[in-house]
């Protein structure tokens, strides 16, 4: 009979697993319903994309971690010339560490004595040991343990320029990650008179035992400055009056024209494989070239920043004699 819902079929026995069979409640019309967008891949927990992007999330942090943990840890400077070198500059140390049963040469004997003389404790360890400090480095049997570095702040070279007198020189270093280079270009900015060295806080190296030992001691008596944005800072010393000078192979002039030697002047070196950052290359008021032969593509960083401070120099002398 029509209408008659207790015919046979009509209902499901009670108990059945699915569920009634009188209409959907709307569920239908909700499923037609769209969702919006599909989220990327980054967002969708358990996709490969998202578990790729957790995993070099971690990885950063796990950088981050051992920086921060590197910048807090005592630095050992290995080799004899360099331990010497880094006592005759009055390098802050806390320890001499001296392999047992060590070939004392003319160096080693005065790495101890001059040790002596600065209140530096002086310790006998197995070589062994030594290796492990130093983390595989060549030694030589001895090793100087320095504190962290103290990074000046950035206004404190203008300030140390002033204090001396002269027009201010300052090297600013853009992706320079090798600290040997570090070290050099340290070494030679301290040789022709530059007044401080600027590194950016990320994609740089830092002033590790590798740096000391390659800047000779020289970081000891040259202000090293952090700047959080490398691209804010040369925009605010411009703004105090500072030439702008970038190191860049494809230059609007060579040093032969470098006629803003003599004034307030900022050199910007970039990395070997790609120089400068474009955001740093626009807020440079010069690029400079270094002239060179066919046959050589490009020079060391820290070379070419030794001969564009030492013309620097000397442009600066001749004006002085003038």
């Amino acid at each position: 009979m029509a209408g008659n819902s207790r015919r046979r079929g009509a209902v499901r026995k009670e108990g059945t697993k699915k569920g009634p069979v009188v209409g959907s409640g709307g569920n239908r019309r909700k499923g037609l319903e769209g969702k919006g967008p599909t989220p990327k891949g980054e967002n969708r927990p358990g996709h490969p994309k998202q578990k790729k992007a957790a995993q070099q999330a971690k990885r950063e942090d796990n950088r981050q971690r051992a920086q921060k943990k590197a910048a807090d840890s005592p630095e050992i400077i290995a080799g004899r010339n360099p331990v010497v070198e880094s006592l005759r500059a009055d390098v802050p140390a806390t320890a001499l560490y001296v392999a047992l049963n060590i070939d004392a040469d003319d160096r080693v004997k005065e790495a101890v004595q001059l040790a002596a003389d600065k209140g530096i404790s002086i310790l006998e360890v197995p070589r062994d040991e030594l290796d492990r400090k130093t983390g595989g480095a060549v030694h030589q049997g001895i090793g100087l343990q320095v504190p962290p570095f103290e990074y000046a702040h950035p206004d404190d070279l203008l300030a140390a320029a002033r204090d001396a007198g002269d027009p201010p020189l300052i090297v600013a270093l853009d992706g320079v990650t090798d600290p040997r280079n570090l070290g050099a270009v340290i070494r030679s900015a301290a040789a022709f008179g530059a007044h401080g060295v600027l590194l950016p806080q990320r994609r740089s190296a830092g002033m590790t035992a590798v740096a000391w030992r390659t800047s000779a001691g020289t970081a000891a008596k040259l202000p090293v400055a952090v700047a959080t944005n490398l691209t804010r800072q040369l925009q605010a010393w411009a703004s105090e009056g500072v030439m702008i000078a970038g190191l860049d192979a494809d230059a609007t002039l060579d040093i032969d024209g470098l006629d803003v030697a003599t004034e307030p002047l900022v050199i910007v070196l970039g990395s070997e494989g790609r120089g400068l950052s474009r955001l740093v290359r626009e807020n440079c008021d010069v690029t400079v070239s270094i002239p060179m032969s066919p046959e050589v593509e490009s020079l060391n960083a820290s070379v070419a920043a030794a001969v564009l401070m030492a013309e620097v120099a000397r442009r600066r002398r001749t004006a002085g004699r003038v």
